[in-house]
């Protein structure tokens, strides 16, 4: 059957995906946001049509949605509901759409940032197990709207995207990548992850965007600039190197989980560089180094620091924009959070929240560094959703300890016994087996 896609939000993606989705399928745009659903009823109106641009194939999409609404009722005729909304929307419209879905709908989150199952969880209670959610490490393309509700274009498309399955009780995870893969066409291709914690943790905004952030303005002077600096193309060595610390103590958190249980999969975590390489790769000229591989990325052409413009003309950074507000309580903060419940040590990520959480006028870590800042609650730290301890995080996963495999052996009592060739296996008991350690 012909899928009914319900499309949350009203931005950039949004746009993208309403044009581009219903020239094939049945489609709803929901938008919450005051009066954005009529406005952008009224803009379709006028041009009888949504048109979206795919810059690399030169190639123009018309089509449009079945129906633009603000009533989230319209959910109950959806099997597909898509996020596009920024990650600190997303409970909203989660609890607008909690009392009218229907068994077996499911939920994909793009991005989904850090997280996203314990709100989901949260906000679903019981029936979160009869839907599905699948959690996207970030969006498929690099788009924007050129004309809004009437406009759109796509300037590059990844290779590869990532996303978690937790699929609903009437259906397999292959079924609902298949569905989803159906909407998005060849490119990207989905590639599926073992659980939501390689989404939130491999979660490349909270790296790329307070990193990079941090990284240009951490010891600025206050005075404003005469031109807007480039956000990804002006990434220099000391900022690439902040990067690369915050996603070397990502990874520490991965060898964590494994040394408590090796059969947890966190493979596909990948570190910023390895997510560069697959997401980007065949838009970059350079690719020795991290920072060559940002500053040579095409897909990254004409993308500034966000700036207010000041009344002469000159600029100062704008910290409330989403590359903090969003993405360093939806993002580091639940990676902080978990990384102390584990009793991970993340200085970098440490100094980055502390600086970010000062520009936005928040507190989300103490002065000790613990996840125990008065704004906690505003953030997606485990600790916000009740987790407090390491025993509640391993039981929320579904992390069980495992014990060592090898039994100790214990001091043979002295009695005769046939002489055997060393080579061959020691054995403990009748079940326990494995071969002497000095081969």
């Amino acid at each position: 059957a012909m899928a009914s896609v319900l499309i949350c939000g009203g931005g950039n993606a949004a746009q993208v995906c309403s044009c581009l989705f219903a020239s094939r399928y049945r489609v709803t745009a929901l938008a919450l946001y005051a009066d954005e659903a009529e406005r952008w009823n009224k803009a379709v109106q006028e041009t009888g049509f949504m048109e979206c641009t795919l810059e690399p194939e030169n190639k123009a999409i018309k089509a449009t949605p079945d129906l633009i609404t603000k009533d989230p009722r319209a959910v109950r005729d959806c099997d597909v509901v898509l996020f596009t909304v920024p990650s600190s929307y997303h409970e909203q419209y989660f609890s607008a759409l909690a009392p009218y879905v229907k068994d077996g709908t499911v939920f994909a989150v793009m991005p989904a940032r850090s997280g996203c199952d314990f709100l989901f969880n949260q906000v679903m209670g019981e029936k979160a197990s009869k839907l599905g959610l699948v959690a996207f490490e970030t969006l498929p393309w690099q788009c924007r709207f050129k004309e809004w509700g009437k406009t759109s274009v796509v300037k590059s498309t990844k290779e590869t995207i990532g996303a978690a399955v937790v699929p609903p009780a009437s259906k397999s995870a292959t079924e609902v990548v298949l569905k989803l893969q159906g909407l998005l066409g060849v490119e990207p291709m989905i590639i599926q992850c073992p659980n939501v914690m390689s989404i939130s943790l491999g979660n490349p905004g909270q790296v790329v965007h307070p990193g990079i952030t941090y990284g240009r303005w951490w010891d600025w002077d206050g005075e404003p600039l005469a031109e807007r600096p480039l956000f990804y193309h002006g990434v220099d060595e000391f900022s690439a190197g902040i990067l690369s610390s915050i996603s070397k103590e990502i990874q520490a958190i991965c060898q964590k989980l494994k040394s408590i249980n090796p059969s947890y999969d966190t493979s596909q975590v990948k570190t910023i560089f390895e997510w560069y390489m697959a997401s980007y790769s065949h838009s970059c000229s350079d690719i020795s180094t991290l920072q060559k591989v940002i500053v040579t990325n095409a897909a990254y052409n004409g993308f500034f620091h966000p700036m207010k413009v000041n009344e002469d003309s000159s600029y100062t950074p704008d910290f409330q924009f989403r590359y903090l507000s969003e993405d360093v309580p939806t993002g580091l903060c639940f990676t902080k959070g978990v990384a102390d419940l584990l009793d991970v040590k993340t200085p970098t990520i440490d100094k980055v929240v502390t600086w970010s959480q000062e520009k936005l006028g928040k507190e989300f870590i103490t002065l000790d560094g613990r996840m125990a800042g008065k704004d906690l609650g505003q953030t997606r730290a485990p600790q916000a959703w009740g987790i407090k301890t390491k025993k509640d995080l391993l039981e929320f996963l579904d992390l069980k300890p495992m014990l060592s495999p090898f039994v100790p052996i214990a001091k043979p009592q002295l009695q005769l016994q046939p002489l055997l060739p060393s080579w061959l296996p020691v054995c403990v008991g009748p079940s326990s087996c494995r071969l002497d350690e000095s081969i």
